[in-house]
């Protein structure tokens, strides 16, 4: 997922132009190439439901998105609420008596970057996953403005799943040989959350990657500098160790090779 997918229309194999649901940076809809109006009490319900697996119980719904006065109230805003979004146009959500589902071949950009940051987290990226590159974090900030409980658990969930996607992708990137990727990959984890160790770990590991021990070295101070005026601690000593180790080996090869133009 990509910044073209947050500002354009999705496209499903098979499907043609399918609705897209966009939560980042959201709540919007897509389809056909309009993005079209969500009545306000559509776009809770819209979010809840796919915040939830994509299905969920109605007096559930009703019950956490209405909460103020009785349950009969409260699945009367819910079908005013199904019924505002179909007059919009928003036919995104299956309902029957017990439950409501997020309509199949529904793009849900949350769905997409999810499966992205599985398959790096896991290994099993493809070539095109390698090639996401341009993330703008800002526009990744879930459902900006909402405070719900139900929201700010699942917004944790997705910078966490987001930043340990990054620096994977990060790592991934510099093992082929994409050194310059790899580095802007890991700065963009190191700029959502500049005390992450293991995001600071993964840029310097791009460097020395690249042999710019001179890179890795300032990224290694900086932080370090960082740390100890923010937390008034050490970096740890697996980071610490990435520096000694790589000037050990430079050491060892740069004796290796002395060697054998002695010997030549």
């Amino acid at each position: 997922m990509n910044q073209q997918f947050l500002e354009s229309p999705v496209r499903v194999p098979g499907q043609g132009e399918a609705p897209a649901l966009h939560l980042l940076g959201g709540p919007r809809v897509v389809h056909l190439g309009r993005w079209l109006d969500v009545p306000e009490g559509g776009k809770r319900l819209l979010a809840f439901v796919a915040l939830n697996g994509g299905r969920v119980e109605r007096r559930h719904a009703a019950g956490t998105l209405w909460p103020s006065g009785d349950d009969l109230r409260a699945a009367g805003n819910l079908r005013s609420a199904l019924w505002r979004l179909k007059a919009a146009g928003i036919d995104l959500l299956d309902s029957d008596k017990c439950s409501l589902a997020v309509r199949e071949h529904t793009v849900v950009d949350l769905y997409v970057l999810y499966g992205w940051a599985g398959r790096l987290i896991g290994g099993t990226a493809t070539s095109q996953d390698l090639s996401v590159l341009k993330w703008r974090t800002d526009a990744l900030d879930l459902l900006p403005g909402w405070y719900d409980d139900w929201v700010l658990l699942e917004r944790e969930r997705v910078r966490q799943r987001l930043l340990h996607a990054l620096e994977a992708l990060s790592r991934e990137l510099a093992r082929v040989g994409r050194h310059a990727e790899a580095v802007e990959s890991a700065l963009v984890a190191v700029s959502a959350e500049p005390l992450r160790e293991s995001a600071q770990r993964a840029l310097i590991e791009a460097h020395l990657a690249e042999g710019n021990l001179i890179e890795a070295m300032r990224t290694y101070d900086t932080y370090r500098d960082l740390v100890k005026r923010e937390l008034e601690v050490e970096p740890g000593y697996e980071l610490s160790g990435l520096i000694r180790n790589f000037c050990r080996s430079a050491t060892r090869t740069r004796e290796v090779l002395a060697a054998r133009v002695r010997h030549a």
